[in-house]
């Protein structure tokens, strides 16, 4: 038998191997501690983020409200387009309840709506109509359901404004349809409180003034030049009417209409993607004020309604007004002047360009 000798750098070098795998070991281990750390540290992260996501859509989808208007109109409706063109009713409602209550101008007598644009966007989306509807005008109410779901009968000769505050959303688009035959395929309304809200959440918004206007029923006073307005001068400069033209609801309708370029102007040229802080206040304040029909009533419906007119610049959006004429029994009133109303709405109708002649309103308010 052979006597092995162990030397003393032997016994060190073996010491050292196994020292090295139990150390492979150790780290291999701490390693393996600190990745799976870092990975339940990452899934803490994703999942409140995207919960923390979840909760922002859902609190923004929920400040939507809507109107079921097939439901509450049924079938006795114009026809779609026949090409992809569509039409949107804009309202603006000056109910003068809860936060509406303190701005000036206003009839706290109750809700009407004292805006109101039929948009309509031809097919190809590269440019748009908004036309105005003057809230003196007298109409033909179609029966309607009611607020409260009973039947509001017919009626001659009622301020177009008053249908809202009698009947509701859908009667207003039902009265719209009948007096123009020409079928809204969306609904959006904004109150005024909400529209102060957006105004300041975008920063303002950049009028031209021609002449000075001072309202002191709306509290506006704006001398000839640019202006930025922030929310309540805003509002001012949409609800005024004393301090333009004969005074009368037609001199703001201009107003109305540039403005209406200009609000939308000034969101195109948001840096929204590079602000999602600013985005996320933007929105809240628009949906909170928001009423639409129940097709659009989501942030994605909302979403791809917006992609989809991604190529109309406001800026080319012709602004016009139903043409009117005074009304021979009442001249505080006005009604649709023919035939300029019926080649207008045919236009319309057809996608058609609309024909300088029935852009022509006898009465235009100053």
């Amino acid at each position: 038998m052979t006597d092995t000798v162990t030397t003393p750098g032997a016994r060190r070098s073996r010491r050292a191997d196994a020292g090295g795998d139990g150390g492979r070991r150790r780290r291999a281990g701490r390693g393996r501690r600190l990745r799976r750390t870092i990975g339940l540290v990452l899934l803490v992260l994703l999942l409140a983020a995207g919960g923390t996501a979840w909760w922002l859509y859902s609190s923004l989808d929920g400040n939507i409200k809507a109107v079921d208007l097939n439901q509450a109109i049924g079938d006795d409706r114009p026809q779609k387009l026949p090409t992809t063109g569509r039409n949107l009713l804009v309202l603006g409602s000056d109910s003068r309840a809860g936060s509406n209550s303190g701005l000036a101008g206003g009839n706290p007598g109750g809700a009407r709506s004292d805006t109101a644009l039929m948009i309509h966007i031809p097919e190809g989306r590269s440019s748009a109509v908004a036309v105005s509807i003057p809230r003196d005008t007298l109409v033909t109410r179609p029966e309607c359901l009611d607020t409260d779901g009973s039947t509001l009968p017919s009626r001659q000769r009622v301020m177009f404004n008053s249908v809202y505050s009698l009947a509701g959303p859908a009667c207003v688009v039902k009265t719209v349809e009948k007096m123009s035959g020409v079928r809204m395929d969306h609904y959006l309304e904004i109150d005024f409180a909400g529209f102060k809200d957006l105004v300041d959440a975008i920063g303002g918004v950049t009028v031209e003034v021609d002449e000075p206007i001072r309202d002191t029923s709306s509290g506006l006073d704006l001398g000839a030049g640019s202006h930025r307005l922030d929310g309540t001068e805003s509002l001012a400069f949409v609800r005024t009417r004393h301090g333009v033209g004969d005074g009368s609801d037609l001199g703001r309708i201009g107003l109305q209409q540039q403005f209406l370029v200009a609000l939308l102007s000034e969101v195109k040229k948001q840096d929204l993607l590079g602000s999602p802080s600013k985005t996320y206040t933007i929105a809240d304040a628009a949906t909170k004020s928001l009423t639409t029909d129940s097709e659009l009533a989501s942030l994605t419906a909302l979403a791809d309604f917006a992609r989809s007119m991604k190529g109309v610049d406001p800026a080319s959006m012709e602004t016009l007004m139903l043409p009117v004429r005074y009304d021979t029994q009442d001249p505080n009133r006005v009604v649709a002047a023919e035939p300029q109303a019926t080649e207008l709405w045919k236009a319309i109708r057809n996608d058609t360009a609309i024909p300088e002649s029935a852009k022509k309103s006898p009465a235009h308010g100053g």
